[in-house]
């Protein structure tokens, strides 16, 4: 390794250090503005299950410090939901000075897309997916016990439940991406769709509960929203046709490695 390649290494990881910095200082300021009200925000995560539960009934904490350590985890889930744009800026413009200007100018739109998608699959999830399969577990429960369920199972169970429809909801972006970077091409998305669709059920089998509600919510909308990458990815292809001028040189001086 030469000594100016060691140096823009260095360049490199002292940037990748700030970028970090800064996507996670975006989270904590709204974490720590947050706070005061992480009970009540737990409250409202809670709101489905406690709906969804015989009248009266409450959830329980069995840990001695759960009680202040669950609302603090989903206050801190809140803030990164929040600051999400801040810290997907962070991602692309560590990247982007290595891309070309045509690359380039996908930034802003990527990440407004993957902000916008990634709150529609957790509001989909809360919304629409939770109160069915909190019912039906509710309605298939034995008449001779009474539901107690403990918060912070309660938390981890809605977390990989987010997770699963955020990045299920993300489908569109990686095809078009996948797409513009000329990996795929029209006629391979339309050859892998049988793949997709039975890899959407196995993925929705696997992240979900043991029940055909939730798994079907999480399979149909993947399969859907790969169609909905398709299209887009159509147009994509269609501007890559008309390449500009300035597509020809890369879009800052850094070598692309």
């Amino acid at each position: 390794m030469t000594e100016t390649t060691q140096e823009t290494f260095i360049a490199h990881l002292v940037e990748l250090r700030d970028r970090l910095l800064r996507a996670v200082g975006a989270v904590l300021l709204v974490f720590f503005c947050l706070m005061p009200w992480a009970g009540q925000i737990y409250d409202l995560l809670a709101l489905p299950m406690m709906q969804a539960l015989p009248e009266g009934t409450r959830m329980i904490a069995t840990g001695v410090v759960t009680p202040f350590f669950v609302p603090v985890k989903v206050t801190l889930m809140v803030a990164f939901v929040c600051a999400l744009p801040v810290v997907l800026y962070q991602a692309w413009a560590f990247i982007a000075p290595g891309l070309y200007a045509h690359e380039k100018r996908l930034g802003v739109p990527l990440v407004l897309a993957s902000t916008v998608l990634f709150l529609a699959g957790m509001a989909f999830c809360y919304f629409f997916v939770f109160k069915m399969v909190f019912a039906f577990i509710n309605e298939f429960a034995p008449k001779s016990i009474t539901p107690a369920p403990d918060i912070e199972q309660y938390l981890s169970f809605v977390m990989t439940l987010f997770m699963a429809f955020g990045i299920t909801f993300e489908v569109p972006v990686a095809v078009v991406l996948l797409s513009k970077f000329g990996l795929v091409n029209q006629a391979k998305l339309k050859e892998a769709r049988p793949y997709v669709i039975v890899g959407a059920f196995v993925i929705a089998a696997v992240v979900t509960p043991p029940d055909v509600i939730s798994q079907f919510m999480l399979a149909v909308p993947m399969w859907l929203l790969y169609e909905v990458g398709i299209l887009c990815a159509r147009f994509v292809a269609v501007r890559e046709d008309r390449p500009s001028d300035d597509d020809a040189e890369p879009a800052s001086e850094v070598t692309r490695s």
